[in-house]
């Protein structure tokens, strides 16, 4: 079944570029809030989460920027997910923008899972 794209943005008033990327950009800021345990070699990621285990391949990255990340058994189809960060325009604040897929009736518990993961991102980060 092909996998549908969705974007979620998450405003973050009181964050740093710097912090935000190290947070989503380093093998170190990811094992924080996103997985139990992250691990890479070179441009292939290992995240762990209470005994499951998963690979994703960093298919681009520019610092302070973006990180996209297609999981291995993602290959061979369009679906990735990536975790922007911009400045808004109107409030000079810093917004995060995760694109991801997820099967047509799996996108809200998607969403869901980005939300819980992201409210981990601001607690420990105090953003």
């Amino acid at each position: 079944m092909k996998k549908k794209k969705f974007k979620i943005e998450y405003p973050l008033s009181n964050a740093s570029a710097a912090i935000l990327w190290n947070s989503i950009g380093t093998v170190h800021g990811l094992s924080e809030w996103f997985a139990d345990d992250v691990s890479a070699d070179e441009d292939c990621f290992t995240f762990k989460w209470k005994g499951f285990e998963q690979k994703a391949i960093m298919l681009h990255s520019k610092p302070i920027n973006y990180i996209r990340f297609q999981w291995e058994e993602d290959q061979g189809t369009e679906a990735y997910f990536e975790m922007k960060i911009v400045t808004s325009e109107l409030s000079n604040d810093l917004v995060l923008f995760v694109i991801d897929y997820a099967e047509k009736s799996e996108i809200e518990d998607a969403i869901l899972l980005w939300n819980q993961q992201i409210e981990n991102l601001k607690r420990i980060t105090g953003m």
